[in-house]
């Protein structure tokens, strides 16, 4: 079977990928080992998000590093096993994320983030999931006063970048959310990000799209992808496919399949967790609330409210240890009237996170006709859409709507 471009991973990153290059009159096949957004894409908070201008970083404030050296924080857990490996990441994580560094992040990420918004509704428009869409915003709740005031950086970045936020007391939360307990010393209203009813469901939509304007979505294994005569070809599980151009969209699994053609990225996959949730007398919430300082969401969704978990740094493909979902429902229930679990085990999947919290948009380097499209963190599900558009257009001999420089892999020291 021959196509113009093979996009491997069918999660939120590859088939908006897939989609934009079919745009753009490219014959594409995308190839997965399961559906279309089965894997990481199913897991995520259902956020579309506006002011996610900064990424995870390693605090600087002693207490806070404490609790994390001792395992006791919610937001984030680790495996001691896992520590040797993870280390070097780490360390390059904490010289990335101070203040210059941030404030680096942010004029990149913003660029990509200004237009996520608009290009996933585009999309979703054509494949007619704009009602799982919801124009709720999000709020951000804070415990403590100290808690708000450590989140400072993100609202001066917010005006900076014109992004609309509120702070509101208590009572102006509680009156926008009647069902939340009280406890929380003040929250912050963020209009502009979108949600979702299902995630999952979004995904799926936009495969279907992909299906009915002639893209083929093959089953198959990424790691058969080899090179030949100038062409890539991989085995799917209607024969091989073969194309002169590959996009890999693998996720958390992307660092290791370009390690096979020498490129060594500082990638690691943060293991989440989520689980779904009925309430109790009939309470209900209108939109995502984030439990800043407890580290987690709760979102409703079709089946029910979806309790996720902050980041797991432990071996990708180990088994769950599901610590922190016992760590922080007791947290939520503090706040709001959580009823019994709906389903009996927790889901547990990874999300792809580089050491500078930016994407690997770009040609794979020294590779020939190798395009890098991961790396999204916590952002993927968000960033999908307008990334497929870069890297199609880039693909394609477009300008690219937003300058691909900050993004390309060379940043790290030239891959290969």
């Amino acid at each position: 079977m021959n196509f113009d471009v093979i996009v491997l991973g069918a999660g939120m990153v590859g088939v908006s990928a897939a989609l934009q290059l079919q745009e753009r009159g490219r014959k594409v096949a995308l190839i997965d080992r399961r559906g279309v957004g089965e894997e990481t894409s199913y897991g995520n908070a259902g956020i579309v998000e506006r002011e996610g201008l900064l990424p995870m970083a390693i605090p600087r404030d002693f207490a806070r590093l404490v609790r994390y050296a001792f395992n006791r924080a919610p937001e984030a857990n680790y495996h001691p096993t896992f520590l040797p490996r993870i280390a070097p990441f780490l360390w390059r994580l904490f010289e990335a994320t101070g203040r210059t560094g941030l404030e680096a992040h942010a004029r990149s990420i913003d660029t990509l983030g200004r237009f996520a918004i608009p290009e996933h509704r585009r999309l979703a428009q054509a494949a007619e999931v704009l009602d799982a869409f919801r124009d709720t915003g999000w709020l951000r709740l804070y415990r403590t006063s100290r808690g708000l005031a450590a989140d400072a950086l993100l609202h001066d970045m917010a005006m900076r970048y014109g992004i609309e936020h509120r702070p509101l007391a208590p009572d102006e939360v509680r009156a926008m959310e009647p069902d939340l307990k009280p406890g929380f010393h003040a929250g912050v209203f963020w209009p502009e990000t979108q949600t979702v009813t299902w995630p999952e469901r979004v995904s799926k939509a936009y495969g279907r799209r992909f299906e009915a304007l002639g893209g083929k979505v093959l089953r198959g294994d990424a790691r058969t992808l080899k090179r030949e005569d100038g062409r890539w070809t991989v085995v799917g599980d209607e024969g091989e496919a073969s194309a002169p151009v590959a996009v890999v969209a693998l996720g958390p699994w992307s660092v290791d399949f370009v390690a096979r053609f020498g490129i060594d990225l500082p990638v690691a996959a943060e293991r989440g967790y989520h689980r779904h949730y009925g309430t109790e007398r009939g309470a209900r919430l209108g939109r995502p609330i984030v439990d800043v300082e407890a580290g987690y969401c709760l979102n409703p969704m079709e089946r029910g409210l979806r309790l996720t978990t902050g980041i797991e740094f432990a071996d990708r493909d180990a088994p769950a240890t599901p610590r922190q979902l016992a760590q922080i429902e007791p947290m939520a229930r503090e706040i709001f009237p959580l009823g019994a679990p709906v389903e009996a085990e927790p889901w547990l999947g990874s999300r792809p996170a580089t050491a500078d919290g930016l994407p690997v948009l770009g040609p794979a380097p020294g590779v020939p006709d190798l395009w890098l499209d991961f790396g999204h963190g916590y952002l993927g599900f968000t960033l999908g859409p307008i990334s497929g558009r870069l890297i199609a257009e880039a693909i394609c001999g477009e300008p690219t709507l937003v300058d691909l420089t900050p993004f390309r892999a060379e940043r790290f020291g030239g891959g290969r």
